[in-house]
């Protein structure tokens, strides 16, 4: 078994730390829908903290707040997977890229490419099909129309499909494409 070995610092040199400059925030990485998801996220974290203050502070719970938190997680999720395929941040295994030729590696990427493409179409239509039939259902606890969540994930699956669209546009443009980038695959250009 290994232990950490951390070389002794003085209470001065910690202090220090906190005085060094700060490079500048960029947030011209974020797109429109990402700063949605936020405000979806922090809607969803009060709805959990009212829950868990109203349960274990003051022992008579309000039943609403786990519904909306539930729905609201279900919006994060949807938005920030948009978030996700923007940036070229999905789950994939680029491993197989780096072993291939680079011409090879440039055909299979844009496959994918394609198949992402008529993945998220595929689902879009699906999710419409489904909004159609359920999208009028109420909440439980709430009476509001499910169907802001559904349409939610409805346009999330649309946004989706039309970012993979985008993806695959610069990697024709690009000489290489995203996943042959030595900076790698989460790199956004976008």
């Amino acid at each position: 078994m290994t232990t950490e070995q951390h070389a002794p610092i003085s209470v001065d040199e910690m202090a220090q730390a906190f005085e060094e400059e700060v490079a500048p925030v960029d947030i011209s990485i974020y797109a429109v829908e990402d700063w949605v998801t936020l405000a979806v996220f922090w809607g969803m974290a009060i709805c959990v903290f009212l829950q868990f203050f109203t349960r274990y502070v003051l022992n008579d719970s309000f039943a609403w707040t786990e519904e909306i938190a539930a729905n609201g997680l279900v919006v994060v999720v949807f938005l920030g997977a948009v978030m996700c395929v923007r940036l070229n941040r999905n789950i994939q295994v680029d491993f197989i890229y780096r072993l291939l030729p680079a011409r090879a590696g440039r055909w299979l990427q844009l496959a994918v490419d394609l198949v992402v493409i008529v993945f998220f179409a595929y689902m879009t239509w699906l999710m419409w099909r489904y909004v159609a039939i359920v999208g009028k259902e109420r909440m439980i606890t709430v009476n509001l129309p499910r169907g802001f969540v559904f349409y939610t994930v409805l346009a999330a699956f649309a946004l989706m499909f039309l970012r993979a669209i985008q993806r695959f546009i610069m990697d024709i443009v690009s000489d290489r494409a995203a996943r042959q980038r030595p900076e790698g695959a989460g790199t956004s250009g976008i």
